[in-house]
Formats: C-alpha cells, structure tokens, sequence
C-alpha cells in the first residue's frame, strides 16, 4: 500500500475521530439553535413569511399594482409566471441548484427565475436580493411545500 494513501485514510480517520469528539463534547448533536424558538416568535416569523407568500403570489399571477409597488416590470409580453406555470409546482424548486438547458449552465432557482423574466416574458431582470426576488421565490417555495429536496435533478 501506499503511504500517501494510507496518510490520507489516517487523516480522515482523526477528522473523524475529532468531529465526534465536538459533537460528544456539545451533547452528541450539533443544532443551529440552542434554544427553541417560542410559539410567539414562531407565529412572528410565518406572518413575515406569509406577507412574502402573498405579494410573491401577486406577482406571480402578473399584478400590475405590486409590479409598480416594488418598481418592477416582470413581462412586457403580457405573460405572467402562471401563464406557464399554472400550478407553481411546475417550477420545481426542490430540484435547483441544476444544470439547467435553457440557460446552458448551472444555475440557481433566481437565475431561473429572471431568465424567465428576460426571454419569455421579455420584462426586465429584478435584482437577486430584492423584495420582489424575495417574494417570488417564497410563493414558490411555500407552493411546493413538502417536496422532497432533489437538487440537481430534472
């Protein structure tokens, strides 16, 4: 056997080895968040969420009034994300980041999501950390809610 090789596996080994240690030494799991949110910081939370869900739908179905609130302009077609999508699930979110044909690269659920805007709809790309970024990509989440993670798939 090499000895690179077996260098390497007694690396990983202790990388291991240490990794369970921490996590021994933290009280055997690792969790984003040592307290548990309450009910009412929950409850804060998904009406934050929601108000996202609401305007995103808005702007899915093609509202002219949230477009102009948020000083977008989401198709100059007269197409809205629906007209293609007529039941949000048809974007697959779950599946993002993928290859993706019609872009011709790897690409993110937002690059999708304005490559949409710019070639079919023919409106305008929206910034990726915008509002109405924001709220487009939480109706469409919360629309697929439940779908089991599948990235990189079609």
């Amino acid at each position: 056997m090499d000895t690179r090789t077996t260098g390497a596996k007694r690396n990983r080994l202790l990388f291991l080895a240490g990794a369970l240690a921490v996590a021994g030494f933290l009280g055997g799991t690792v969790q984003a968040h040592k307290n548990e949110h309450t009910k009412e910081q929950l409850k804060a939370y998904n009406e934050v969420f929601m108000a996202k869900v609401r305007l995103g739908d808005k702007l899915f179905h093609g509202d002219a009034e949230a477009q102009k609130k948020l000083g977008v302009k989401l198709s100059n077609t007269g197409m809205a994300c629906a007209m293609c999508h007529p039941f949000t699930s048809d974007t697959h979110p779950a599946e993002f980041p993928k290859f993706q044909e019609q872009i011709g690269e790897f690409a993110t659920l937002r690059e999708m999501i304005n490559w949409c805007i710019e070639k079919p709809n023919q409106g305008e790309r929206i910034e990726p950390n915008s509002e109405a970024m924001k709220a487009l990509e939480a109706y469409i989440y919360w629309s697929n809610k439940g779908s089991p993670l599948a990235a990189g798939t079609h």
